[in-house]
């Protein structure tokens, strides 16, 4: 007798049914496993709040205003995403971003470079310093946590010496100035949110037909017409509220478009998920981070994939001390500094990073950074100090490590780990 079989396709590879993925989910979440879904939960809950208490919240201006805001130390949480998914942590990284930001205002107005030399050298700048930082930590045997901190104090004072003390470097150089503070054409806009929604169904489908091809279970067409539906509505909401006039006196200036920062920080987050999850690199980072001797009796080169984390992490650190010269238009003693470190660190970990290793993903650090600039923004808005401000922040920070660490014990109990 013939046994019943559920609708396969032509490979004769069935599709697992979604609500296998929806009971898959539930579970993992029940076991501990929360992923991102307190920040999704968070950002949802202040977002509700702020534009009940602050209809300002909603504007098209204030959301324009909100994503280059964030931008900087959303970069830099990206690249504090590889360093703790090791287990490892880098104090440094603002204080990178600072002093590659003034590598790149003095090569632009002292020695007259162009943008992308100028570009390139605080580029340079940066992975040199990880190379370094990564050195110490993985060949000398020294803490991360000391060897950053010493950077940490040790970039302050470099900073203060290539400015000269408390002088301010201005940027004048157009293509720099437009990174933070200008705008796509809305029709171009439309046309990246085409490509990019394009891009992400062709990616899934092709992503079905190698399991199939490999003879494995994939995921069901509707679960991926689930996904992509939610990524064209999300996006061309944004595409259309960000392509409306922001301008107070339009017939003298206009406002409108995507801001620039926004497709970079897009690019990014597809460059770097794409080498976490699917290249042998970026699965190496997260076993050494999961078990270090382990991989390194697997025969993984356990010290050369530590040091380019923070090769990494140095590296996007210059790029949001990039966006963050180009934000401000100048380059001074506090570029980096403050709580560029404390947001950019919160951001990873709110998002869904854990702090002891072997879990996380390069979307945590959007997610946090977007409930980090939320919580800034909405609350400036509503008046409140920048003391109220922080304590809030520090409070929602504690709050992700505490779910971070109360997971683990759930997932550990349930034998998830």
């Amino acid at each position: 007798m013939t046994a019943l079989r559920t609708p396969a396709d032509a490979t004769g590879v069935e599709a697992a049914p979604l609500s296998s993925y929806v009971n898959g989910y539930w579970s993992r979440v029940r076991g501990g496993e929360m992923g991102a879904l307190p920040a999704i939960l968070g950002l949802i809950v202040l977002c509700t709040v702020f534009s009940i208490v602050r209809p300002a919240f909603l504007t098209a201006g204030n959301f324009a205003n909100l994503l280059p805001q964030g931008a900087a130390v959303t970069v830099i949480a990206m690249g504090l995403v590889f360093v703790l998914l090791l287990g490892e942590i880098d104090l440094s990284a603002g204080y990178t971003s600072g002093v590659c930001a003034a590598i790149l205002a003095l090569a632009l107005s002292d020695y007259d470079l162009p943008w992308y030399l100028a570009i390139l050298a605080a580029l340079v700048t940066g992975t040199v310093v990880g190379f370094v930082l990564g050195s110490l930590v993985a060949k000398v045997g020294i803490p991360s946590f000391v060897v950053t901190l010493a950077a940490f104090l040790a970039f302050q004072g470099v900073v203060l010496l290539l400015i000269k003390g408390g002088t301010i470097i201005s940027i004048q150089d157009p293509v720099i100035l437009a990174i933070g503070n200008k705008n796509v054409p809305p029709v171009l806009g439309w046309v990246l949110f085409a490509l990019g929604v394009g891009a992400y169904a062709a990616v899934q489908l092709l992503r079905i037909r190698g399991r199939q091809r490999r003879g494995l279970t994939h995921d069901p067409l509707s679960l991926v017409l689930i996904r992509v539906g939610a990524l064209a509505v999300l996006g061309g909401w944004a595409v259309y509220v960000l392509n409306q006039e922001r301008s107070r006196n339009p017939a003298i200036v206009s406002l409108k478009g995507v801001p620039i920062v926004v497709p970079i920080i897009v690019a990014l987050l597809v460059i770097l998920t794409f080498v976490l999850k699917r290249t042998g690199y970026g699965l190496h980072i997260y076993a050494v981070g999961g078990n270090r001797e382990a991989a390194r009796r697997a025969g993984i080169n356990t010290d050369r994939i530590r040091i380019s984390a923070f090769v990494v992490c140095s590296t996007m650190a210059a790029v949001g001390g990039i966006i963050a010269a180009s934000r401000a238009n100048s380059v001074d003693a506090n570029t980096g500094g403050s709580n560029v470190l404390l947001y950019a660190v919160g951001a990873a970990v709110i998002g869904g990073t854990s702090l002891f290793g072997g879990k996380g993903r390069i979307l945590d650090a959007v997610l946090g950074g977007a409930v980090v600039a939320v919580i800034d923004n909405g609350m400036g808005l509503m008046g409140f100090s920048s003391g109220v401000r922080f304590i809030v922040t520090g409070s929602v920070l504690l709050l992700a490590a505490g779910v971070d660490a109360l997971s683990r014990r759930r997932a550990a109990t349930a034998g998830l780990r």
